[in-house]
């Protein structure tokens, strides 16, 4: 399934999350899509940006493994059903969106529960979304600087 379908479907499914844990799980969601995304980038994306890939394949694999398993329970992971990225640019535009808005609903979520360790849960989820979205951005600058025939 190309890329920029599995970040829509993630993102319905965020906005149809009704409970603290199916929240923190689509956060997962979104770290396991990063990861995903980072490593079809890295393989197949343009030359200069193959490092920048690797490191966003690497920040979205920084889940726990008890976080992780929340994702799992949630129906298994939708990035494994990653197969193209038709349109890198458009992915990474889409998955820095997505990423901001897995942000703020952690946020409301951290604000919101009332047990430590869904709250620590959230506090690692808010961090990894934004170490994720800072190589998203990364990504990005070192795609402009190839479309307008600079060095990375």
């Amino acid at each position: 399934m190309d890329a920029l379908r599995l970040i829509e479907a993630t993102r319905l499914a965020l906005a149809e999350a009704r409970t603290m844990q199916d929240i923190v799980a689509e956060a997962w969601q979104t770290q396991a899509l990063a990861q995903a995304v980072g490593g079809h980038l890295a393989a197949h994306g343009p030359f200069e940006a193959r490092a920048a890939a690797c490191g966003l394949s690497e920040a979205g694999g920084r889940a726990s493994g008890a976080l992780r398993q929340v994702a799992l329970r949630s129906g298994g992971l939708r990035a494994a059903r990653l197969s193209a990225v038709r349109d890198p640019w458009g992915v990474l535009t889409g998955l820095a969106a997505l990423l901001g808005d897995v942000g703020i609903a952690l946020v409301g979520v951290a604000c919101a529960c009332e047990e430590d360790g869904l709250y620590w849960q959230c506090i690692e989820a808010i961090d990894a979304a934004d170490e994720t979205g800072d190589r998203v951005g990364g990504l990005l600058r070192r795609l402009a600087l190839r479309e307008r025939g600079g060095a990375a």
